[in-house]
């Protein structure tokens, strides 16, 4: 919960407040005996990422191999890893990208995302732990942290409902695949029995610039702030936006919330907590 809050936690989960990078995960594999572990523990931040490299690389790639470990020695049947179709193919060659698309992320944060899919693979060779990656497009909506630096969507709209000056990074005109979070969560579930090894982007095929969603915002709110520009971010991408056909031709999935009624759902639900 680095990034999120106890309190959203379904009651009837249970809850261990532990790092992945903790031994005591060795114990509590021992003792739970996890079926399917769905692991979205992970340093997410894409600036943090190239700023500590080191930092980044410990968790996402040291805690998880810690993970893979914890689920071999304890008869896991497969791991669920939520990886990035935002990070992973670096500046795309084509759009949208699909999962046979180049991977060559320009961060840090794309490049442990990548290094854990091949471990995934190497797991399966070696251990046959079975897996499934989903790569995510920038995925948003209610409940997402407003107050760290990664989810653009969550800090326009807190700032914007407290009469704060939201910041856009460089010019706006990047563009990102905004995918919501309810969509994401059945496509998770969609894939927790599938037996077939296999790489799944889960997006819209829709690009969406920064400048746009933050009109959307404003527009929502009603508050009439107007854009304010500052540098850009260094690791940041110019576009990125991933179709999900294969997603769709296995398993029927596709995004049923748009980027309108989706923002609009984010901004209740922060404008109810504030």
């Amino acid at each position: 919960l680095s990034t999120g809050f106890e309190e959203n936690v379904n009651p009837a989960a249970k809850f261990f407040k532990l790092s992945i990078t903790d031994p005591k995960i060795i114990d509590l594999f021992k003792k739970e005996k996890f079926d399917i572990v769905n692991h979205h523990a992970a340093q997410i931040d894409v600036r943090k990422s190239v700023s500590d490299p080191l930092f980044d690389a410990n968790i996402n790639i040291l805690g998880t191999i810690s993970l893979l470990q914890s689920c071999v020695n304890n008869s896991v049947k497969k791991i669920i890893f939520a990886s990035t179709g935002g990070a992973i193919y670096g500046e795309q060659e084509y759009f949208p990208a699909d999962e046979a698309h180049p991977t060559s992320p320009i961060s840090p944060y794309g490049i442990t995302k990548l290094t854990i899919e091949k471990y995934l693979y190497f797991y399966f060779l070696e251990h046959k732990l079975n897996y499934t990656i989903l790569r995510y497009a920038n995925v948003y909506g209610p409940r997402q942290n407003p107050f760290g630096e990664a989810g653009v969507v969550a800090i326009f709209a807190n700032k914007l409902l407290n009469g704060e000056q939201p910041v856009i990074n460089g010019s706006g005109k990047q563009t990102r695949d905004y995918v919501f979070v309810e969509d994401v969560v059945k496509a998770n579930l969609l894939t927790v029995k599938d037996e077939q090894c296999d790489i799944y982007n889960v997006g819209t095929a829709i690009e969406t610039n920064v400048n746009a969603i933050y009109k959307i915002l404003n527009d929502t709110i009603g508050k009439g702030q107007e854009e304010k520009h500052g540098p850009a971010a260094p690791g940041e991408q110019k576009r990125s936006v991933i179709t999900s056909e294969k997603l769709y031709k296995k398993f029927n999935w596709k995004p049923a919330i748009s980027i309108k009624e989706g923002l609009k759902k984010t901004v209740d639900y922060f404008g109810e907590i504030i």
